[in-house]
């Protein structure tokens, strides 16, 4: 049979090296989480460029588009009739989106995790009623 070293020591010694393992591999998991999310954020700063270039570049395209319209309905009636009446379907549209974009972030609010944050009572109870064994 062979002797485990760990069997020599006392119950406080054992308690002492798993608190310092436990310590290290929490460290350790943070440390990697750390290094995740700064590889993951510098990709989302990458993407977040791209998305900003590729809406400056619809920006233009909608705003050619709009043009083309105004420069159609001139044909029908005056150049000022026909962009004031795109003009306003715009700001109908502006208003609407506004309008969809309040009530999206109110339906955010509070910004806190709550069912995360239930989650985690719930297993502190759980931990707290276990240890009370």
């Amino acid at each position: 049979m062979t002797h485990n070293p760990k069997d020599a020591l006392s119950t406080a010694e054992l308690i002492r090296q798993m608190s310092e393992e436990v310590s290290r591999l929490v460290r350790d998991e943070l440390r990697l989480a750390k290094l995740e999310l700064a590889e993951k954020g510098r990709h989302a700063g990458i993407g977040a460029g791209l998305f900003g270039g590729a809406g400056v570049v619809a920006l233009f395209g909608g705003g050619s588009l709009v043009a083309a319209v105004i420069l159609l309905l001139a044909l029908a009636m005056p150049a000022w009739a026909a962009a004031a009446i795109v003009g306003v379907v715009l700001l109908i549209v502006a208003a609407a989106l506004g309008f969809l974009g309040k009530r999206q972030v109110s339906e955010a609010v509070p910004p806190a995790p709550e069912r995360t944050i239930e989650s985690l009572k719930e297993d502190i109870d759980v931990v707290k009623e276990r240890a009370h064994r």
